[in-house]
């Protein structure tokens, strides 16, 4: 199985973890990230989510997520697939959603992943015949009820 995670979902578990949902999806990232590392599930990354990462000012903590993909990414999708992805990104926009967020989901697409995961609100209320759009939390309970 296919999946990919939005810069929000690898940053998740260095935020505040006092509010309970931060916590329980922190604590599913974690969960997802040890199933991707002993080989249950495939891990796309993309040019945009190094781009986004290398915008983290905590040096650590960007140093940590480009670690982890790099020694876990089962499928990258890179830059020189910039105008097909940038293409599928506008259509996208077109229903609200952010330029970068765009490029995300354009890049599950394109590598055409089973699942999309993100803590983003706003971004989980778009709708993709294409790729399933869940916070890790779903994720779990839809890979435990299979």
């Amino acid at each position: 199985m296919k999946i990919y995670l939005d810069n929000c979902c690898y940053n998740r578990p260095y935020d505040d973890q006092s509010q309970m949902r931060i916590h329980q999806e922190a604590e599913a990232k974690l969960y997802i990230q040890d199933r991707i590392s002993r080989g249950e599930l495939e891990l796309v990354t993309s040019f945009m989510l190094d781009y986004e990462n290398g915008k983290n000012p905590n040096i650590l903590n960007r140093n940590r997520i480009e670690q982890f993909m790099r020694e876990n990414e089962s499928y990258y999708v890179g830059n020189e697939n910039y105008q097909i992805i940038e293409n599928s990104a506008l259509t996208i926009m077109k229903t609200g959603v952010k330029q970068k967020d765009a490029f995300h989901v354009a890049s599950a697409v394109y590598a055409q992943c089973d699942y999309f995961l993100t803590t983003d609100d706003r971004l989980l209320k778009y709708y993709s015949d294409k790729v399933l759009i869940v916070t890790p939390c779903e994720f779990i309970r839809r890979l435990e009820a299979d």
